[in-house]
């Protein structure tokens, strides 16, 4: 691993993992019969991903041993040889369900660069590949071989982080029929559609490692700040990313009329968000349109605002993460924090 700063420990990180979880996910989610069925299940898990969220996984396992990173066995990890690289691909293909559904509800063409899932193939398969995959993330979490009790809490903290998920897209459903929605509503929906995963991945190793409720908790606690920095700037990316490089129309959020923590926060301020951008359709709206939308919530100090929320976050996060040894894998997992306010896609 890097040794570099921060950003570059996080690259090579991310990079020296996302390999070894790609190669178990070939191998955990064959292409079998039906065919179409899982071809279109690993449609966006093949297409790419940055696999942030099993790399956390795996660094705060590394952490809680205090090994060496990538010194170590992740299908037979510590004394009791606990298949983490099982419980990596669990979090991960939760996350791919939820894109696929996610593009679905807002009937999105485009996924990292490539047609999303039901545009790809179509709504009946799209559907299904997304209820294999949070089917598959259940049977790949029973097959860590962890002791009973903590497996059976492992479940208990995926099944949980499931539901916590669906309400928070029903809560994200919700907002768009009312005006006006505090910037504190929408931090807790993020919390429910977003980080919980980021908790679970942050937590699921400690408990399948049988690690003090302490560190337990705190390392909950990183994972739900860090997720929630994550889609804040995952809102302003949206405003500031080219399309090209964001994989998906730039502004999308802005010309559907979804409100985000920028566009919330705008509203307080008096700006008619509604009238931001002027289109019968997202193929009409211009990038000089979307370039004066964004000046004018400059202008208001949205934009500002929601940085300065992300940046809270990630600090607090990061004291959680006194809770573990000192070392190479806990700075990593500081730096992912950083690293979820500083991408650029």
């Amino acid at each position: 691993m890097s040794s570099g700063s921060g950003p570059e420990r996080v690259e090579a990180a991310v990079e020296d993992r996302r390999g070894l979880i790609n190669d178990a996910i070939v191998e955990m989610l064959p292409v079998q019969r039906p065919e179409r069925l899982y071809e279109a299940s690993r449609y966006l898990l093949d297409a790419g991903g940055k696999r942030l969220r099993p790399t956390i996984l795996l660094l705060v396992a590394e952490a809680i041993e205090g090994v060496e990173p990538l010194s170590a066995d992740y299908r037979a990890f510590g004394p009791e040889t606990i298949d983490l690289m099982a419980a990596a691909v669990s979090v991960e293909v939760i996350q791919s369900f939820t894109l696929i559904h996610d593009d679905i509800m807002d009937d999105d063409d485009v996924r990292r660069g490539v047609p999303a899932v039901h545009r790809e193939y179509d709504l009946e398969a799209a559907i299904l590949a997304g209820d294999t995959l949070y089917s598959k993330a259940f049977e790949y979490m029973l097959a860590t071989g962890a002791p009973p009790d903590r497996s059976v809490r492992a479940l208990r903290e995926l099944a949980t982080t499931c539901t916590k998920i669906c309400e928070g897209q029903a809560l994200d459903v919700e907002f768009e029929g009312r005006k006006s929605v505090p910037p504190e509503e929408y931090v807790e929906m993020v919390e429910h559609k977003t980080a919980v995963l980021y908790a679970a991945s942050a937590s699921i190793p400690a408990l399948l490692l049988g690690a003090d409720e302490e560190v337990v908790d705190a390392l909950t606690g990183y994972g739900l700040d860090v997720g929630r920095a994550f889609q804040i700037q995952d809102d302003l990316l949206d405003l500031t990313t080219p399309s090209e490089k964001l994989g998906k129309q730039r502004g999308s959020d802005l010309i559907e009329g979804k409100g985000t923590i920028v566009t919330l926060h705008a509203r307080r301020q008096g700006v008619d968000v509604d009238d931001l951008v002027e289109a019968d359709s997202r193929e009409e709206v211009t990038e000089a349109e979307i370039d004066a939308a964004v000046a004018r919530l400059e202008e208001a100090g949205s934009i500002d605002y929601a940085r300065e929320r992300a940046v809270e976050f990630v600090q607090q996060g990061k004291e959680r993460l006194e809770v573990l040894p000192e070392g190479e894998a806990r700075r990593t997992l500081a730096d992912i924090a950083d690293y979820l306010i500083e991408r650029e896609y």
